[in-house]
Parts: C-alpha cells; sequence; structure tokens
C-alpha cells in the first residue's frame, strides 16, 4: 500500500451517507481502527473536520486508506463493527482479551442422564443450564450437585464399561445405574430434582423432600428420613448463599471503573434468582478511553452473537445505550435493557459489583507500580536519560556447540511481552563459538526491526560479558541502529545470584548492584525468561534430530538406497560403523557417496 498522504477531501466527496461501518488503514495494510456509524460520511469527515484528543490525532495521522461496508441499519453496523474488532483486533479500538464461550451445565437425554461441563456449540440433546460466569462457577456448581443429588457425572465411556460400582457410589455421590443399582423411577426422581435446582427452584425441591422425610419416618424408614434430612439442610445452606434477596429473574451487573490508564469490567451472573459467581476482565484500552466508551465496547463484544438475560444493571451508562438494547433485544427475541438508575435491592448490588471492580484495579495497579519502580531503579543504575518502555534480552542455548538457539526475550512496563518473543536457530558458524552466535541472532532480529516491523528496545541485554558486548555492538553499528543502551549481563563468581555485573559500553568498571535492589531484580527476571526460552527451543531442537535418522540428511541418499544400506548392515548402528570400502560394496553406492556417509556419522572433513 502507498504511503503518500492521504487525500481526505477527495476521498469524502463520494463517501456514502448510509449507514455502515469503516475500517482505517496504515501504510502497511493494518487496521488501526474500526467503527460503524449511521451515516458513514459525516461520522467519517468528523475526524478531519474537528479538534481531536491526543490518541486520535496520532491514528488520523497514520491513515493511507479507508475501507467501508455499507449495511441496511444501524443495528447491523453494529454487529458487524464487533465481529470485525473480535477478528481483526485493531490497535485503537477496545479490545475484550477473553473472548471464550460460555460454560454451561449439560444435563444429558439418556435414560440415565448425565451432569456434565460444557463450552461450546450446544448441539446435543437434554438441557443446558447457564450460562455461568467461568468454569470455576460451574465446577464448584456440579461439585456441590454432586453431595445433593446422586445423578452420574462419570463420562460415556466410562459408564458404558463398568461392571462393579465405582468409588463415587461407595462414598454416596452416586446410585451406580452403570450396574443397575437404581431403578429408573427413583433415578428419574433423583434427576428431577436436580433439575428444579438448576432452574432456580430450590424452594419447590425443599417443600418435596421434607414431604418424602415424613413420609419415610411414617413408614419407619428412619435411615432414610435422615438422608433426606440432611439433604434439606444442605439445600437450605446453599440457598442462603447463592440466592440474591428479592431476585426471580436472570440479569447480569456490570460495573466499569478506571485509573492510570486500566478499566476493570466486573460481571455477575444472576439466572433465576441464583447468584452464579463473578468475573474481572482487564480489556485492552486504547489512550483516553472514557468509562462509557468501554463499557459500550465491551457488552458490544461480550455479548452480540451470546445468550443475553433480559436486564443488564451497569454502574455507568454506556454510549449508545438505546442502539445496544434494540441489537440485544432482537437477538435474544424478547426486550433488553440496560439500566443504571435503580434502587433498593439493585441499587446494593450495583455498589458491591463496583466495590469489588475497584478492589481488582487496585490489585493490577498495585502489580503495576511494583514494576513501574523496577524500572526507575534500572533508569537510575544504567542513569538513561527517560525512563525504559521497552527491555530485550538475548541468550543463546547449545550442547557442546551442536544446535545453537538464540532466545529473543521481550518486557516492557506490564512485564513479559510474550507475542514478541522470538526464537533463531544458529547456523554456518564454527561450534561453539558463542560470539558468531549471538551476532547472527541480533543481525537477523534487527534487520526485521529496521523494516518497521516492531519498535526498537530501549535497553537491549546481553547474557555474558565484554566479549558478547562487542559482538553486539559491531551488529548494531553495522545494522544502523541507533539508540539502543546495550548491557552484557555477566556472572557472578560461583555464578550465584544477586553478585551479577553489568557491562555497558560507555563506561569501563562494571556496575556491581547490591542483591536487593529492584533494578537487579528486573535483570534477573529478564535473563533468566531469556535462557528459560532459549533452552526450551534448543530442547526442541535437539529432540527434532533425534527422531530423524543421520542417513535422511545426507544428499543422494533416498528411501531406496535407505532401506538397503539398513538392510545390508542390520540397522543404523551397523551403517555407523562401516568403513568406506564396506559401504562401497552396496549397490547404488559410489566411494564419494560412501564417503560422504563415513563423514556423517564420524564428523570428518
Amino acid at each position: 500500500m502507498s504511503d503518500a498522504p492521504f487525500d481526505h477531501n477527495a476521498y469524502l466527496r463520494t463517501l456514502t451517507g448510509r449507514p455502515g461501518v469503516y475500517r482505517m488503514l496504515n501504510g502497511e495494510g493494518r487496521v488501526l481502527y474500526v467503527g460503524k456509524a449511521r451515516d458513514l460520511k459525516r461520522r467519517v469527515s468528523s475526524y478531519f473536520n474537528r479538534a481531536l484528543n491526543r490518541r486520535i490525532q496520532n491514528m488520523v495521522s497514520q491513515i493511507r486508506a479507508i475501507e467501508v461496508t455499507v449495511t441496511n441499519t444501524e443495528s447491523e453496523a453494529l454487529i458487524l463493527e464487533n465481529n470485525l474488532i473480535k477478528s481483526l483486533r485493531p490497535r485503537y479500538n477496545v479490545l475484550l482479551r477473553d473472548d471464550k464461550s460460555y460454560p454451561y451445565i449439560h444435563l444429558s437425554a439418556d435414560p440415565f442422564p448425565q451432569l456434565s461441563f460444557h463450552r461450546g456449540a450446544r448441539r446435543g440433546g437434554g438441557r443446558y443450564f447457564g450460562p455461568y460466569p467461568s468454569a470455576g462457577a460451574v465446577r464448584e456448581t456440579l461439585r456441590l450437585m454432586q453431595k445433593l443429588f446422586p445423578v452420574r457425572q462419570c463420562e460415556e465411556s466410562f459408564y458404558r464399561n463398568r461392571s462393579r460400582p465405582c468409588l463415587q457410589y461407595q462414598i454416596k455421590r452416586c446410585t451406580a445405574p452403570c450396574v443397575d443399582l437404581v431403578s429408573a423411577e427413583d433415578y428419574a426422581a433423583d434427576v428431577r430434582d436436580a433439575r428444579l435446582f438448576l432452574e432456580g427452584r430450590t424452594s419447590q425441591v425443599i417443600d418435596e423432600l421434607v414431604a418424602r422425610m415424613e413420609r419415610a419416618s411414617t413408614k419407619l424408614e428412619f435411615e432414610r428420613a435422615a438422608q433426606l434430612r440432611d439433604q434439606v439442610s444442605a439445600l437450605r445452606r446453599i440457598q442462603e448463599k447463592q440466592y440474591v434477596s428479592g431476585s426471580q429473574g436472570s440479569l447480569d451487573i456490570l460495573a466499569c471503573v478506571g485509573k492510570a490508564g486500566v478499566a476493570n469490567v466486573q460481571l455477575f451472573v444472576v439466572r433465576n434468582g441464583r447468584n452464579l459467581g463473578n468475573k474481572s476482565f482487564f480489556p485492552k484500552l486504547p489512550a483516553e478511553a472514557s468509562l462509557p466508551h468501554i463499557l459500550r465496547a465491551f457488552i458490544g463484544q461480550y455479548y452480540i452473537g451470546r445468550q443475553v438475560p433480559g436486564e443488564l444493571l451497569v454502574t455507568i451508562e454506556p454510549e449508545e445505550r438505546d442502539l445496544l438494547e434494540s441489537v440485544l433485544s432482537d437477538e435474544r427475541g424478547h426486550r433488553v435493557r440496560i439500566r443504571s438508575r435503580v434502587r433498593g435491592d439493585r441499587a446494593r448490588w450495583l455498589a458491591l459489583a463496583r466495590q469489588n471492580a475497584e478492589l481488582a484495579l487496585a490489585a493490577r495497579l498495585a502489580s503495576r507500580s511494583g514494576m513501574l519502580e523496577r524500572y526507575e531503579q534500572l533508569q537510575g543504575a544504567l542513569e538513561l536519560e527517560e525512563l525504559p518502555q521497552r527491555l530485550e534480552c538475548f541468550d543463546i542455548s547449545h550442547t557442546a556447540g551442536e544446535l545453537a538457539v538464540a532466545s529473543c526475550v521481550v518486557f516492557n512496563q506490564e512485564g513479559p511481552l510474550k507475542r514478541s518473543y522470538r526464537r533463531f536457530n544458529i547456523e554456518g558458524i564454527e561450534p561453539g563459538d558463542d560470539y558468531a552466535a549471538m551476532a547472527q541472532a541480533l543481525q537477523r532480529r534487527y534487520t526485521r526491526l529496521q523494516s518497521g516491523e516492531e519498535p526498537l528496545p530501549d535497553v537491549l541485554f546481553i547474557d555474558g560479558g565484554k566479549g558478547q558486548l562487542r559482538a553486539a555492538e559491531e551488529v548494531l553499528e553495522e545494522s544502523a541502529v541507533a539508540g539502543v543502551t546495550l548491557v552484557g549481563v555477566a556472572k557472578g563468581a560461583d555464578r550465584k545470584a544477586g553478585l551479577e555485573r553489568l557491562f555497558l559500553s560507555t563506561r569501563k568498571a562494571p556496575i556491581i548492584l547490591p542483591p536487593s535492589s529492584p533494578a537487579l531484580l528486573l535483570v534477573q527476571q529478564i535473563r533468566d525468561e531469556a535462557h528459560r526460552f532459549a533452552i526450551s527451543g534448543h530442547r526442541q531442537r535437539r529432540e527434532k534430530r533425534r527422531r530423524a535418522s543421520t542417513l535422511e540428511t545426507i544428499p543422494g541418499i533416498g528411501p531406496k538406497r535407505r532401506q538397503r544400506l539398513l538392510k545390508q548392515f542390520g540397522g543404523l548402528q551397523g551403517v555407523s560403523r562401516a568403513g568406506v570400502d564396506d559401504l562401497c560394496r552396496i549397490e547404488g553406492i559410489s566411494r564419494a557417496l560412501a564417503e560422504l556417509i563415513y563423514q556423517a556419522f564420524h564428523g570428518e572433513a
């Protein structure tokens, strides 16, 4: 795509005023932002004709093309916008990182039904209960139900192949339908109780269990009556814990708070009057995003295309509330209300959700502030003019010089940036030459970065001393990479942690930081991560080589010749022991090829 400035005036003259979705692209064709509009021309022109904040100004300066998709209505545009945001993940949109499907509890339609955890498309028969806010909430509910209702939770393959009861029967959490120790009628009664409980009709279950307990007592079946009494008692305790006072319906409670460029959305799920738990989300934010905008983006990305309760309680009113209600109502088939001004119990639920969101945000900011302190200490230790934003570290791993692998790990002020990690298989150097290996890895890495694929680091750490540091300096000079502070991390005496020496090209003497220094802890963390990443890559490469026959790597040895050699010498070990003359006696093996085979096994030049 051309890098010429975008002529927005010419573009806007031809742009339609219909509803639709617009995608802003940079010079490399990457999508910067996806938005929807009731009037595309008016909305897109607003980016060029009004005072903008710094985030929007920065984005507009990168625009080299704009693509649009016209829709029939604004509601269709909202759905398309959220689908594109999920698939393209543009840099300047609010992005919801956790995009997994809802978890459910599934009650199968078998003659002896099974209760199980389910996530994904609901194509099977039976009933699905939920959705639940997290997998943990589902597992906790299943665990409670196993104590209350002896309905099997084992997998179908396990159930079909039993010849005697399993441990669940011994501890009275299943009635062993697999070996016919329970009648179909009694099992169906347990399944019905479980279904009523999952539907939120716990009071009805308790009433029926009390009636059964009284009948058992009248018949002098005291052991059965005691079991029913314990079941009723357990159900009442769970009802006290899980039920939301005064509620009989289904709703979600959303609290959105933000501070210092971080936002938390706290989701509480209530189904049939039962509180199914909560979940915390930290969306990826563009700079200067407002809370109503964040909540609008969250609701769109989280609910469109999924089951939605009839009511959403929110701590602040999201942008375009009416449009969101309309789209969600159409998808649900019934009215969906988004409410922020509530009283009584609902106001208390919102206050509880907000309190949870603020606590989660404070914990996240505290962890970030700890990392920020380390960066500030590192800035002072290395005498940097500005606080570093991006750190990289390289390490080399090999076994006796063979199969060398270089790793590059990247950290920012939030911690490891794993999507930017890279490994390099080192080839064409003298085995064991760590300087050459480091130089090759750096050259390959920074040749790519010079093309603008990713930003350059502020500080580059090299696992090693002065020798590795000089090799790195030469590569950066040849690659015309400037403005990067190079630091060699040399291990201390006896390779003990806390005794590391930091070598800088601008200083003759190494920097030795106290063992308790936050800056040294950060250096150790990034160095150890580079070491771990390099070792795992080297092991994978070594394992791959083990799986491949040495004969497969020799040019001129195809499947037929390889098979002939293995047969004649009784296997790979016999081939490795054979001399050149022995190999020449095999049909199809010339002396030149025999010498290649011998060299491959004996490492001779």
